[in-house]
């Protein structure tokens, strides 16, 4: 797991020195020093992360973070500590070979920082309560009497099998039985009953073990276990066999690491209950190639089908070079130059919007215009600057779908035939030649520059060009030209996803392979048309026997070449 760069305990407390000892003079008889108060310690507040997924804290453990002056976190929880805080708040309790520190050394690196902070949070992952993890630290802080509070949270024992889609009870099963699976003293033949369900936390690399201790003490072998690896999170995977094929299972198998051990018939209603899973993205990295539209809603979307998406600025938008055609148009637009105004993209809004602002002018400018709009996030920028627009395509966002519904100039219903149509300095002029067809006059003003945007990190970069990421979506032909310009092609193995055919010709081009291409062009479509394709893959490869099928998983040697 990558973690973000927080101080670790050295950092934290580097940089402290001890006040020298004073020493009387010879012969200065000196009044004894009287005991000095005991330093006041802030609050501190055990928080237990769960087993993963950061929306599954507690609202109360957030509000906490969020006001702690300092996080003190394990090192796997670190990831959903900087979800709701930033990182200077962050310690990550690990030592200089980043090890996890151990309890005692922990608690006093609390103490410390509560001599110094009127609130501390020490972070830990999964259910401490259930673990007992917090039991060392605990005593430390009671030997130095300081007081506490804990904050439970979801439970790996509930949230687990909740997320691999079983109850640890149901049917014929009466009893669970939670076990640390390191423990050397397990009484196995105590386990031998089919009404148990047993858990065994820590238990994913001993799975084949605990397997083989249950059938020596007499356990059926057909009795079904299941090992989920990273619970709740989008990385989850749960394998799942039985008592006797699951050691040939996990030999053939790549993953590793701990886990959570569930055995019993209860695993058998994951073939109606497993939702988590079965989400079409669930697990995949998305990139997002980014202009300035805003994409927190597909990101959302993105989120809700189980994707890791992530955002790269492709473009950065700039004035124009010389600014006096914007002044004259926007001069025009006010004294009633122009019957209609036409905007294409959000930031041809934005544009217009600062340059009348500029000139203290506000939406009251457009009183007496006619407004044409297409794309969702332009029309809803027009809206929230207070300009609804009159004319916008019913179904394709898109010019050629606006151009179609604008309607031809009539000198007797139309006293003025010119139209402003501020646009970038990379626009096509496509859409001004069809409404000269229906005899407008029409300027096309450059209200804004869209530049190349810097290469993303190096790490970003090189996920990229390695298949790091499952999918690509692509909004528009210069998310295109501008990543490759700045990071170069997407990976053989990466599917390539676009949201309009002129999109997707730019994409093959540069010598990509389109995958998918979204029916409608809109950034939500896109996201269903890669779900949909998704679920062909992942029904492609249970057809042929394959474990994953994660695009990211596979690395082909030969370069994505365009389908002729």
């Amino acid at each position: 797991m990558t973690t973000p760069n927080k101080p670790t305990v050295k950092e934290a407390t580097a940089g402290k020195k001890t006040a020298p000892k004073s020493v009387a003079p010879e012969g200065v008889e000196v009044s004894p020093t009287p005991p000095r108060k005991k330093a006041m310690l802030g609050s501190i507040v055990f928080i237990a992360a769960g087993p993963g997924d950061p929306e599954l804290l507690t609202m109360r453990a957030v509000r906490l973070l969020q006001k702690a002056d300092k996080i003190v976190s394990d090192l796997h929880a670190s990831q959903i500590a900087a979800t709701y805080v930033n990182a200077d708040k962050v310690v990550i309790a690990v030592g200089e070979d980043e090890q996890e520190l151990e309890p005692a050394e922990a608690a006093k690196l609390v103490l410390e920082l509560a001599r110094e902070s009127d609130l501390v949070v020490r972070l830990v992952l999964g259910d401490p309560i259930v673990s007992g993890a917090l039991i060392p630290e605990i005593s430390v802080l009671r030997r130095s009497h300081a007081s506490f509070e804990l904050v439970p949270g979801v439970s790996e024992v509930t949230g687990i099998p909740a997320f691999a889609g079983f109850n640890l009870t149901g049917g014929k099963t009466h009893e669970v039985r939670i076990l640390d699976a390191q423990d050397p003293g397990i009484e196995w033949e105590t386990l031998m009953s089919p009404r148990q369900t047993l858990v065994f936390l820590k238990g994913g690399d001993l799975a084949t073990t605990i397997a083989d201790k249950l059938i020596k003490a007499g356990r059926d072998l057909a009795t079904p276990i299941a090992i989920t690896r990273n619970g709740t999170t989008v990385d989850q995977r749960t394998t799942v066999s039985t008592l006797g094929g699951v050691g040939a299972l996990l030999k053939n198998s790549k993953d590793s690491g701990p886990g959570f051990v569930v055995v019993g018939e209860v695993i058998d209603q994951r073939e109606k209950y497993n939702w988590f899973e079965k989400k079409e993205l669930v697990g995949w990295r998305v990139l997002i190639p980014r202009t300035q539209d805003n994409t927190a809603e597909m990101m959302q979307v993105l989120k809700s089908h189980g994707a890791v998406p992530s955002e790269v600025a492709t473009i950065s938008v700039e004035p124009p070079r010389t600014p006096q055609q914007m002044d004259r148009a926007v001069n025009g637009l006010v004294s009633g130059r122009y019957a209609w105004v036409g905007f294409t993209s959000l930031n041809a809004v934005r544009a217009i919007r600062e340059k009348l602002e500029e000139y203290g002018l506000d939406a009251r400018s457009f009183s007496g215009l006619k407004v044409a709009a297409v794309g969702a996030s332009t029309i809803a920028a027009l809206i929230d600057f207070g300009v609804k627009p009159d004319l916008v395509p019913p179904g394709d966002q898109n010019t050629t779908a606006l151009m179609e519904e604008w309607p031809p100039y009539d000198s007797l219903l139309d006293p003025i035939n010119r139209i402003f149509l501020p646009r970038a300095d990379i626009s096509t002029d496509t859409l001004v030649a069809g409404l000269i067809e229906l005899g407008w006059e029409v300027e096309d003003i450059t209200a804004f520059r869209t530049v190349r945007a810097a290469p993303p990190p190096a790490h970003t970069r090189e996920a990229i060009k390695t298949g790091g990421f499952d999918a690509v979506l692509f909004t528009s032909s210069s998310t295109v030209r501008n990543l490759v310009g700045i990071a170069g092609k997407p990976h053989a193995t990466t599917v390539v996803a676009c949201i309009g055919p002129q999109t997707a010709k730019t994409a093959a081009e540069h010598g990509l392979r389109v995958d998918v291409l979204a029916e409608v062009n809109t950034p939500l479509a896109l996201v269903d048309a890669l779900s949909v394709h998704a679920e062909s893959l992942r029904e492609a490869a249970l057809d042929t026997g394959e474990v994953s099928w994660r695009p990211s998983r596979r690395r082909p040697v030969a370069r994505r070449k365009s389908a002729k």
